[in-house]
């Protein structure tokens, strides 16, 4: 083996698979010396398992070989970058390798398509094989559906790793258009749909036979570019509302997009990532899936994006004041988790502390309260509360001057640029 051309394709194809976000990664640099085979500096990220647990992944791509020339994507066959390919048994021995010193617990595999669809899906396919039958490893694996692949091989993507995902990348068809002509939207609704009856149809074959084989045990997930085209808040949030609902999606990612090239469809180099507007996302997607939100609530025709200024929480909670005040002694679970700064932790401290006693500010603030926004729509065992006859506006203004943000300095101007 070359180890020098392995660690060359490693650093170009590890950099290649930075901008896929859909294993909550996050980065590692342990470093390797003498020359020896695994500087983790790239291509190291962090995934979660089925039961919770932090797990290190070797995150990089087969090949950046792609037969589509999608405006928004790296390594798509118009741009000029250094092209390289794995072969299958270099993944293999790459990942068993790492595994045995202890740098990772799994693997993110992702791909450029070349030749075709189905032939790209073959060769993933072949490593987590042969990571599986040849090599006994049971650590976790995470492959990328490419979209038009055939039922077949899905389902055999499935017995090997434990999650699999296709991502939608632009959020409407309209959009896909305009940046990836050569792309068909269905192709990328096929391969979810198939997993998700070969999902459904293990968890019932499971019922009856016992050592059914594992199909995609932590299920699948998708990842929308955030940005690239003019979709409002609202377009993104229906679109992840709908993989949710009819493809029982475990998560939809949501990626902020990196200006990379000079192109009249996209922002132009050097506008900022909107991270602040992902962030928001996220926190809308957070309340649709554990705080009883539907996404009508948040955005609708009036109310088409986020306010980036406060939380989806918040937004709603102003929007709709004549839910408040909340007496936190008596409201339902429902309704608690409807108060800006309560999260669900602090729920349960409610409704299991409240058993005992009437509940009052300092109950509250060892709670986790934020009572800097929760003060404002609450009431408890105490006759001081913060509403008073304040208006939304001016609710607003209080709790923005004594609000701090990390994203303070990232504000971006971006959906501005499409109108």
């Amino acid at each position: 083996m070359d180890f020098n051309r392995i660690k060359e394709k490693l650093n170009i194809l590890a950099d290649a698979a930075k901008y896929d976000v859909s294993c909550s990664s996050s980065g590692s640099n342990r470093t390797n010396k003498n020359n020896g085979l695994g500087n983790t500096g790239n291509g190291i990220c962090h995934s979660y398992t089925e039961d919770g647990r932090c797990v290190s992944l070797l995150k990089i791509l087969l090949t950046n070989h792609c037969i589509f020339d999608c405006a928004y994507c790296v390594t798509r066959k118009s741009n000029d970058i250094q092209r390289a390919a794995f072969k299958i048994q270099e993944v293999v021995d790459l990942t068993i390798n790492f595994y045995r010193r202890n740098y990772i617990e799994g693997l993110f595999l992702s791909s450029g398509i070349f030749k075709s669809a189905d032939h790209t899906m073959e060769r993933l396919i072949a490593v987590a094989k042969k990571l599986r039958e040849e090599e006994n490893f049971n650590g976790y694996i995470h492959l990328k559906s490419i979209p038009g692949a055939s039922d077949e091989l899905m389902y055999e993507a499935g017995l090997y790793a434990d999650r699999l995902s296709v991502n939608i990348e632009i959020p409407t068809i309209s959009g896909l258009k305009l940046l990836a002509p050569d792309k068909n939207h269905a192709d990328f609704i096929k391969p979810m749909l198939k997993v998700k009856n070969e999902i459904i149809r293990y968890k019932e074959e499971k019922k009856i036979i016992k050592h059914t084989a594992k199909y995609a045990p932590a299920g699948q997930s998708t990842q929308m570019i955030v940005g690239a085209t003019g979709e409002s808040d609202k377009d993104i949030m229906y679109s992840a509302t709908h993989f949710y609902k009819n493809y029982n999606m475990k998560r939809v990612y949501y990626s902020g997009y990196v200006p990379i090239s000079m192109d009249s469809r996209l922002p132009s180099l050097g506008t900022e990532v909107p991270m602040l507007r992902e962030n928001r996302l996220y926190q809308t997607d957070w309340l649709l899936r554990f705080y009883g939100f539907s996404v009508n609530e948040i955005l609708d025709a009036d109310n088409p994006n986020l306010d980036m200024d406060i939380d989806p929480k918040l937004m709603w909670a102003l929007r709709n004041l004549n839910f408040f005040p909340v007496d936190i002694n008596k409201a339902d679970k429902h309704m608690l988790a409807r108060i800006p700064g309560v999260g669900m932790g602090s729920v349960n401290k409610i409704l299991n502390g409240r058993k005992f006693r009437k509940l009052d500010w300092d109950h509250l603030k060892k709670m986790g309260v934020a009572l800097n926004r929760a003060k404002f729509f609450i009431i408890c065992n105490s006759t001081d509360w913060e509403r008073r006859d304040l208006d939304a506006a001016r609710i607003r203004s209080m709790i923005l001057q004594n609000s701090k943000s990390k994203f303070k300095n990232q504000y971006t101007n971006q959906l501005s640029l499409f109108n």
